[in-house]
């Protein structure tokens, strides 16, 4: 096991303890109750933080790759930033899901918590909007150097647009206060990235690719 690795699980390790304060917190601030009051296996709380969760771990594992691709400080502190705040945050949706004793998977397609089951997928290991492609992903693998930044930042932008899509859904939809709080933070904190992105690409002589 590398010490990346190590320090990611370390790192969702606290999480989920951090994850297990916030919701007994989270419990008496949104009820009321002496006892807590869990969401339901297909309420909007557990849909997002699955989904999110599988949305982050993309974002992970792309900020890792790009981070041995280029040799560029500030991408690799951007990719390194993106990577630990989305671990510890997944860490998090996963110690809720444990801590609700709901299941990390559901039989319905992603997003039906927002009424997006139906949509139409991408495909080849893109399961929700922003996604990259599994093509995409082995792409990004293959490039080094300003090809390899200037592709991380349009994939990172659109997977940006995605999430910030989905966290509004949860602070629409979901009824425990310290989810809808992370959802906005996560909504406030990526929309500030785009516009950096957005920037690097325009120094790098290139655009978003939507």
């Amino acid at each position: 096991m590398t010490r990346r690795h190590i320090g990611w699980i370390a790192g969702a390790a606290a999480a989920v303890l951090v994850a297990a304060g916030a919701i007994t917190y989270a419990a008496a601030e949104d009820s009321g109750d002496p006892g807590p009051r869990t969401p339901g296996a297909e309420s909007a709380d557990a849909g997002f933080a699955r989904d999110m969760a599988v949305h982050h771990q993309q974002a992970v594992e792309m900020s890792y790759i790009v981070r041995d691709r280029t040799k560029n400080d500030e991408v690799r502190r951007l990719a390194y930033d993106i990577a630990q705040t989305q671990a510890n945050q997944r860490g998090m949706l996963l110690g809720w899901l444990d801590l609700w004793e709901l299941p990390k998977v559901s039989a319905k397609p992603p997003m039906s918590w927002m009424g997006m089951g139906d949509m139409p997928e991408r495909g080849d290991g893109s399961l929700m909007p922003g996604m990259a492609t599994d093509t995409e992903m082995n792409k990004l693998q293959s490039l080094n150097g300003k090809q390899a930044e200037v592709f991380y930042l349009q994939l990172m932008t659109d997977h940006h647009k995605g999430g910030i899509h989905m966290a509004e859904g949860c602070v629409a939809k979901c009824t425990v206060g310290v989810e809808k709080r992370l959802a906005q933070g996560m909504v406030d904190a990526q929309q500030s990235e785009l516009q950096a992105m957005a920037q690097m690409l325009k120094e790098r002589g290139a655009k978003p690719r939507s």
